[in-house]
């Protein structure tokens, strides 16, 4: 692929990446996408994923889509990308007391060996394991296990794109990621290990997997939209370029 078309793989592929919960809304006019999804109040599927607004519009946009969140009681992220407008967009968001953080769009080849590691074993997410798979999941954030369970289900019940995949160390459930396989790259999100296992290679291990997985099914691209304070760094490590980066605004 050309950069141009790695770049559309990491800006534009992963607004498709929502799990199609049941009462999930999606808002999509020239210039916009945005997820709403009444039932899920603090674990993601609320978001601005694109907008294009002109100056005249956007300050009331932007009260409009905080009061809707606001008024349906749900955190939400707004993602400020490249192709985002106007400029300032990032200035009026932070002026509203959204909370700041920054992602990295980046890619590499899915062309990575898995780790050689007797004491790590990684298992596709199916019925069977699917609960502890939101268990793990759920100590990993710190969050309510309901909301995950509903949209885990979900992708054990309809397949893919969507993709889960539960590690363990020497037999205890230690980290948890995802991943979305499209037509010409895979997108990875969701990977957290819980403190007691960290720096023993499951990160590694779960990218390596994902990766295998997606080049098995002729993939050949991977993306990711990491936190540039945590995964970030750890992703360059394992091979991807930060090609762009986010400003994401979250409701806290």
């Amino acid at each position: 692929m050309s950069r141009d078309e790695i770049l559309a793989e990491i800006i534009e592929r992963p607004r498709d990446a929502f799990v199609p919960v049941p009462d999930l809304q999606i808002i999509e006019r020239p210039g916009w996408r945005q997820l709403v999804t009444p039932s899920i109040k603090r674990g993601g599927l609320n978001e601005v994923s694109f907008a294009r607004l002109a100056d005249g519009e956007v300050d009331a946009v932007i009260d409009a889509t905080i009061a809707q969140y606001r008024d349906l009681g749900c955190k939400f992220v707004w993602r400020v990308g490249p192709d985002s407008t106007p400029v300032d967009l990032p200035e009026r968001l932070a002026r509203r007391g959204l909370v700041h953080g920054v992602a990295c769009g980046m890619a590499r080849s899915t062309d990575m060996e898995l780790v050689d590691d007797a004491r790590i074993t990684i298992e596709p997410v199916d019925r069977s394991n699917v609960d502890l798979y939101t268990r793990t999941m759920a100590a990993g954030w710190a969050m309510d296990s309901g909301p995950l369970a509903a949209v885990n289900e979900q992708v054990v019940r309809h397949g893919a794109p969507h993709h889960l995949f539960l590690a363990r160390f020497d037999g205890e459930p230690a980290a948890t990621a995802g991943s979305v396989v499209f037509a010409r790259s895979v997108y990875l999100l969701g990977g957290v290990t819980l403190d007691e296992f960290r720096g023993r290679g499951l990160y590694r291990a779960l990218v390596a997997t994902r990766l295998q997985h997606a080049r098995a099914r002729g993939v050949l691209l991977a993306t990711s939209h990491a936190r540039a304070e945590t995964s970030a760094p750890i992703l360059e490590r394992l091979g991807f370029e930060t090609l762009c980066r986010y400003d994401n605004f979250s409701s806290g």
